[in-house]
């Protein structure tokens, strides 16, 4: 009886022992000292910022920086280590601590796994990770107490774990911006209690769970930017207390359910970017606290009802790119709240109702590409906050309202494309932030010179075919100007010579006037310009020689004025020109035999007296004059110059050829198993001092670097499927400021091929982007945008493909941060030894598919740079191994949340001092990286967004 009883004391004992140890910590039986936790903690990371410097043995733990204790000291019950640049991995240690309750890690580069004991700590209440590299899957287990888990921004992959039902106390659920993949788990339907469920941004598939209806504590939905299908649940609608649904740009059908209309808390419905059909349903338009709706780019049909007018609190209305039809709502104008309102590209007809704007809050009204007739409101700026009218393609007429040109808030202004009649007021030429104005295509008239413009900050200006007359003005009060087309009108007259001080102006279309006089020299100051079109008008004189100087320039049109004189011989040294055009007009003597006038074709030649050029231009041949006299001197005189002509045709042909990049040469070496090598030249220097051993030198020795006592220039070899040296000679001939030169082509008889570009002093953007300010990421984003919008619009034939825009083929400058965008043969990315190219996240997802480069491809390329230089992130990180990620989590960022939590924390400073610069950046970065091509920008565009950056004041101004 003793014994029995001393074993069952034995076993209680041992039974409160256990039950001690086990209450000891998070992680089982084991217990470590708070301090050994920290340190260890402390060891696992890099800390640049010396945020960890106090957590030293010697010093009381409560008192090191991110920890904090409770009342008694005795414990540690937090640790906040957030936005504090830390790197490395995270340590098991963390979630060892017998009292923690908080953690949060956010903003830094921790990388990595997530340690498999992050939910053994029963006491945890709050843990975010948000925000760093983190990879690998989401680990199993659960914590009844936890209230709100944010993994949210990092790469992490594999499914939502189904344990994820077992946290029965969270309120806060945050996994979007990773690369999760398949289904949502139905255990998700468990967490009773959330309020907050964002899985936004991932490659989720399958359907919206029907179950999230039972989620009544439900306030905020982030499921937008994955791959969902299926129908949008109706138990949806049971969601009483919900004020979020964003379910944009996933694969959505059907119709919209009606019993959304029973979220009377909703505030922001997002379904943009899906397939949806049908109407929107009425139950819809009784949601009285919706602030923004957004169901764009959809496949909606039927009409708008007047019951909009019950969006008493709207602020935003998208509804562009869809199918609806009827006419535009009159009671739109009793939306007080409105400011932001996009319909354009549906089949709304009729007239614009004629009071809107006035009791609206108008920053942005785009209703482009419509049906529309009638006149323009006068009201439509009653708000004095009108940023962006955008009415073009449609069947607008009458005159442009009085009240627009007063207007002074107005920055982005596209009319054209209707039946606008009348003339302009002069108020019109003194708004002082338009930066964009296109009333181009429509029956405007009157002259425009006779008020003084004074529009400081305009870049683009387009009043072509209309029916403008008189004089042209000496300036438009811009010294911005960029692009300037006045074609198609009555303008008489002359050319301003004054136009020769637009220093950035890069187009310059006056083109079927009646303008006449002289082509001014003055024109030569224009630096910047690369097109020119001047004909169908009566000008005459000759061609400015001063017009040689111009480095940039790519087209010159010219034809059907009343020219005359004989065509300057520099004009065909101007390496940059592509595309001429001279025909009928008065010229005379000998066809420049040098540069573009090579290949000229002769339709471009034809109605002047000129003579000589290669046979295509169908010019006579140059006859010399013969004199009647002195026969014999003649004769003799003439066998001495045909010698001497002779050797000068012989050197001026060695001259031209190497003048304009026709230089060919065969080398042999011995090198890398001997043969001949064929070396082309771009380049008169490159053909004096490269030699085929120095870079097949370079080559064996993995350096893409040639120096030699001469000369230095940059190698590569390529892998083709094709012989490149068709596109190469195109691509050999482009010049700009932006582009690095390709000097030569290197092809052996055994078919391998070198591409020889200038050296550039400097390093690729992709190694320096790291240690860049806000301005220097800027000024290279400008400059690549230039180089795109030269080869995609000033080039022959129409357009150069880059087919490779990323951060390895940016070059930086040194000490200047000017960018080089360096080129490569068309076709490159195809070659059966480039399948890694091929799956670059910086090739446009139709290429993929398609194996087709167009522009639109270049400008996707284009958008990944800008998301890299605003937030830090790169696609193509090794450690990553997905290709995709980036840009469906700066969709889910932008959309959903702060700037601070995307932007690079190393320019958080810069841009919290101009958020809306930095998120009107991100806007453009996600259009060019849209998935549809067509809704791309176009590099022009980019251009003229990019530059006026430093003045913006709104992110809508696109």
């Amino acid at each position: 009886m003793e014994k029995t009883t001393e074993r069952n004391e034995q076993q209680i004992c041992f039974m409160f022992l256990f039950l001690f140890f086990l209450c000891c910590g998070c992680d089982g039986l084991k217990y470590v000292n708070d301090h050994e936790l920290l340190l260890s903690i402390k060891a696992s990371v890099e800390d640049p910022s010396s945020f960890l410097s106090n957590w030293k043995n010697s010093s009381l733990l409560c008192k090191w920086n991110g920890v904090s204790c409770n009342s008694d000291s005795t414990h540690v019950t937090g640790i906040d280590l957030s936005g504090k640049n830390l790197s490395g991995r995270i340590s098991e240690s963390l979630f060892q601590f017998l009292h923690v309750e908080t953690i949060d890690l956010s903003n830094n580069q921790l990388s990595g796994g997530i340690p498999g004991n992050v939910f053994s700590c029963s006491s945890l209440f709050h843990l975010n990770l948000s925000n760093n590299n983190l990879t690998g899957w989401i680990p199993g287990g659960s914590i009844a107490k936890l209230e709100k888990l944010d993994l949210s921004n990092n790469f992490l992959a594999g499914a939502i774990p189904a344990e994820i039902g077992s946290f029965s106390g969270l309120q806060y659920l945050d996994l979007g911006g990773n690369a999760l993949v398949g289904q949502i788990p139905k255990s998700i339907s468990n967490l009773t209690r959330l309020k907050e469920l964002t899985l936004a941004s991932n490659q989720l598939v399958g359907g919206v769970p029907s179950e999230l209806g039972f989620m009544k504590s439900l306030k905020f939905i982030y499921l937008g930017y994955n791959n969902l299908s299926g129908e949008i649940p109706k138990e949806i609608g049971r969601l009483s207390l919900l004020n979020h649904l964003n379910l944009a740009f996933n694969n959505l059908t059907g119709e919209i359910p009606p019993s959304l209309g029973n979220l009377t808390n909703l505030h922001y419905l997002f379904l943009y970017f899906n397939k949806l059909t049908g109407p929107i349903p009425k139950t819809i338009f009784s949601l009285k606290k919706l602030v923004s709706l957004d169901v764009s780019d959809n496949f909606l049909s039927g009409e708008i009802p007047e019951l909009v007018s019950e969006f008493r609190d709207l602020q935003v209305l998208h509804l562009f790119s869809n199918n609806f039809s009827g006419k535009i709502p009159k009671s739109l104008t009793s939306l007080s709240h409105l400011q932001v309102l996009q319909l354009w590209s549906n089949k709304f007809y009729g007239e614009i109702p004629a009071d809107l704007g006035k009791y609206n809050n108008l920053t942005v009204l785009d209703i482009s590409t419509n049906y529309l007739t009638g006149k323009i409101p006068e009201s439509l700026c009653d708000s004095h906050h009108l940023e962006k009218l955008i009415l073009f393609s449609n069947s607008l007429e009458g005159d442009i309202p009085t009240s627009l040109s007063h207007c002074r808030s107005l920055k982005r202004v596209r009319l054209q494309n209707n039946r606008l009649s009348g003339q302009l007021y002069p108020e019109l030429s003194k708004l002082p932030l338009i930066y964009f104005l296109d009333l181009s295509s429509n029956n405007l008239s009157g002259e425009i010179n006779q008020w003084k413009w004074k529009m400081p900050k305009l870049q683009m200006l387009s009043l072509a075919r209309n029916r403008f007359s008189g004089e042209l003005p000496d300036s438009f009060g811009s010294i911005k100007l960029e692009n300037l087309d006045l074609s198609e009108n009555d303008f008489s007259g002359s050319i301003p010579p004054s136009f020769g001080k637009f220093p950035e102006l890069m187009e310059l279309k006056i083109s079927q006037n009646s303008l006449s006089g002289e082509i001014p020299a003055e024109l030569s100051s224009c630096k910047k310009l690369v097109s020119v079109n001047f004909s169908y008008n009566r000008l005459t004189g000759g061609i400015p020689e001063t017009l040689s100087r111009l480095p940039v320039l790519g087209n010159l049109d010219l034809s059907m004025n009343k020219l005359s004189g004989e065509i300057p011989e520099n004009l065909g040294n101007v390496e940059s020109l592509v595309q001429v055009n001279i025909s009928h007009n008065h010229f005379r003597g000998k066809l420049p035999s040098t540069g573009v006038f090579l290949a000229i074709n002769s339709t471009a030649v034809i109605g002047n007296n000129l003579c000589g050029g290669a046979s295509v231009t169908h010019l006579p041949p140059c006859r010399e004059i013969k004199s009647s006299n002195w026969w014999f001197f003649g004769t003799a005189l003439a066998a001495v110059t045909f010698a001497v002509m002779s050797i000068v045709v012989f050197f001026y042909i060695k001259r031209r050829n190497e003048a304009y990049h026709e230089v060919i040469k065969r080398m042999e070496t011995a090198s890398d198993g001997g043969g001949e090598w064929e070396l082309q030249f771009f380049d008169k220097k490159a053909s004096n001092f490269m030699a085929i051993d120095d870079i097949l030198q370079s080559l064996r020795g993995h350096r893409s670097a040639v120096a030699t006592k001469n000369m230095q220039y940059f190698v590569n070899e390529i892998n083709l499927n094709y012989d490149p040296i068709l596109e190469v000679n195109e691509i050999g001939k482009l010049r700009h400021p932006n582009i690095v030169k390709i000097m030569a082509i290197c092809k052996s008889e055994k078919g391998r091929l070198i591409v020889v570009h200038e050296y550039v002093e400097g390093k690729k953007l992709s190694e320096v982007i790291s240690v860049l300010g806000w301005e220097s990421r800027l000024k290279i984003a400008v400059g690549i945008a230039k180089a795109l919008r030269y080869l995609h619009g000033c080039c022959s034939p129409p357009g150069t493909i880059v087919g490779y825009v990323s951060p390895e083929n940016v070059m930086v400058v040194k000490m200047k941060d000017e960018a080089r965008l360096r080129l490569s043969p068309p076709g490159m990315i195809f070659s059966d030894t480039t399948k890694y190219w091929v799956s670059s996240a910086y090739v446009a997802p139709e290429t993929k598919d398609t194996k087709e480069i167009t522009k639109s491809s270049d400008m996707y390329g284009f958008g990944l740079i800008l998301l890299e230089l605003l937030t830090g992130k790169t696609p193509i990180d090794a450690e990553i191994g997905l290709h995709e990620n980036l840009v469906d989590w700066a969709r889910y960022c932008y959309t959903d949340c702060h700037l601070e939590t995307w932007v690079d924390p190393s320019l958080k400073v810069q841009a919290l001092k101009n958020p809306n610069q930095t998120v009107g950046i991100m806007n453009l970065a996600l259009q060019c990286t849209a998935s549809d091509p067509v809704a791309r920008p176009c590099a022009r565009d980019v251009v003229k967004t990019l530059e006026p950056t430093r003045s913006w004041s709104c992110p809508l101004c696109f």
